[in-house]
């Protein structure tokens, strides 16, 4: 749910119209709106160069993983999770909030990966190079925006 939707549905909930703070926070987020689309276009954009240079990155600190086995259908699944997450975070930036993160329960995807026995702690260090490459690829503000939830991706594993 967007930042508008959600002061809506709080204050309606409230049967009340819209406070001074819910109307700056709408007002910050459109003043934002430009950036926002243009970090979500640039991750679009770089997606498969961020996959690529951010697998290279893992596989250099972790080269003993799964993904970098040997198994071409490994990395290939490994490498599509990761544009996947990508996605996902262009979508949390546009919305301005973890909403889309949460929906599709990082938990259960956490478990999932334990389950296939997948490290964790590898997960955490290919996040980190996903975000590293994926923020270079911003400006500064647009990595602002995008920042905060590949850090709660990275957190989540």
């Amino acid at each position: 749910m967007s930042i508008i939707a959600q002061a809506i549905a709080q204050s309606d909930d409230a049967n009340r119209f819209l406070s001074s703070a819910e109307l700056n926070k709408i007002q910050d987020f459109f003043s934002d709106g430009n950036a926002r689309i243009s970090a979500a276009q640039k991750l679009a954009e770089n997606e498969q160069k961020i996959v690529e240079e951010g697998s290279s990155r893992f596989w250099s600190r972790c080269p003993n993983t799964p993904s970098n086995s040997g198994s071409a259908q490994k990395t290939a699944l490994c490498q599509r999770d990761q544009g996947w997450y990508i996605r996902l975070v262009s979508y949390c930036v546009l919305a301005g909030n973890s909403k889309p993160l949460e929906d599709i329960g990082i938990d259960g995807m956490r478990d999932m990966y334990v389950s296939l026995g997948v490290p964790l702690a590898n997960l955490q260090v290919a996040m980190r190079a996903i975000k590293e490459v994926a923020l270079g690829t911003l400006s500064s503000s647009e990595a602002s925006l995008a920042a905060p939830y590949f850090d709660q991706l990275i957190r989540a594993f």
